[in-house]
């Protein structure tokens, strides 16, 4: 089976989509001679204009209901269409995994955008946030538009960010003006102190760190609270220690943690205990990771009280 290129682009309703996706099917150097197959997943107020596309053999399809997002019919689709490439504009309020359950086997993602109007965008976050985290946490660029000149980008800058570190930013201006965004994100921690001090609202942006950039932390030392979890899966001499943390909602809340060498410092070490340890990072295989991964081993450690907030965030 051939593969089908799949151009994927999210947002919510009459955030940009329906025109960005006009004007690129307008675009000559799109071209190539593909046939195209165009999954319409909403309608807005904006309509396409097919006599304006340059691009030849394009097939709108329009899906009515999330009901129809099915691998049976998105595959009799593309062979009654005869698709070679298939461009996708979702809907807002389905979630992604939906689209990818019922993706045919030979269709790959070649590229995925999300567009917000910036003047809805905090008021979708603050009430939908599980939508919001849902349409960026695997996007390759976001792009936020009708952005007023003046318009502070720091608080669009750490949602984003608060979710994935992977999209490029770009603030479209009214007029057609686009910049994209070059604010740094330094930790909030000092990675290259002798020992890393990591405070009780930063532990989720340190692990997720970790987890992304192993290497860079093999050989380091680290201090910061965490929670205990013990189980027969855990080595005896080692536990689990770590924090609930909300990616997006209450309802994603899990645990995550590293495993802990506690080379005898603290007794009796039950799950749920809260303990301070400062210890440095190795690669050794676990059989809590069932593999190789980060292994703490401790220099110090103590008892603690829980933090004020015992869940960690990333915002």
């Amino acid at each position: 089976m051939r593969e089908i290129s799949v151009y994927l682009f999210l947002g919510f309703l009459e955030s940009g989509k329906t025109k960005f996706i006009q004007e690129t099917l307008e675009d000559p150097r799109m071209e190539n001679g593909e046939k195209t197959m165009l999954l319409v997943c909403e309608e807005g107020e904006e309509e396409y204009d097919p006599h304006l596309f340059q691009v030849k053999n394009v097939a709108m399809v329009t899906l009515e209901s999330a009901e129809e997002l099915t691998e049976e019919n998105l595959t009799a689709l593309s062979e009654k269409h005869n698709a070679e490439r298939v461009v996708v504009e979702y809907n807002g309020t389905w979630l992604l995994q939906k689209f990818f359950d019922a993706m045919p086997e030979n269709w790959v993602i070649n590229q995925m955008m999300t567009f917000f109007d910036s003047a809805t965008f905090l008021n979708y976050n603050a009430n939908m946030r599980q939508l919001v985290f849902d349409k960026i946490q695997m996007t390759q660029m976001v792009v936020f538009n009708r952005f007023k000149p003046g318009t502070d980008k720091n608080e669009f800058h750490k949602i984003v960010r608060g979710i994935s570190r992977r999209p490029d930013i770009v603030y479209e201006y009214l007029g057609g003006k686009a910049e994209f965004d070059e604010i740094e994100d330094p930790l909030p921690f000092d990675v290259d102190a002798p020992v890393i001090e990591i405070a009780d609202r930063d532990f989720a942006w340190f692990y997720r760190d970790l987890a992304e950039k192993t290497s860079e932390y093999i050989g380091k030392t680290v201090k910061f609270k965490g929670m205990a979890a013990v189980s027969k899966k855990v080595p005896a001499g080692y536990i689990v220690l770590g924090r609930h943390i909300m990616t997006c909602c209450e309802a994603d809340i899990a645990y995550d943690g590293f495993a802990v060498k506690l080379n005898g410092l603290v007794d009796n070490v039950k799950t749920r205990d809260w303990l301070i340890i400062t210890a440095e990072i190795k690669m050794e295989y676990n059989s809590v990771y069932r593999s190789e991964g980060p292994v703490l081993v401790a220099l110090a450690a103590e008892r603690a009280e829980p933090p004020e907030e015992t869940v960690a965030t990333y915002y």
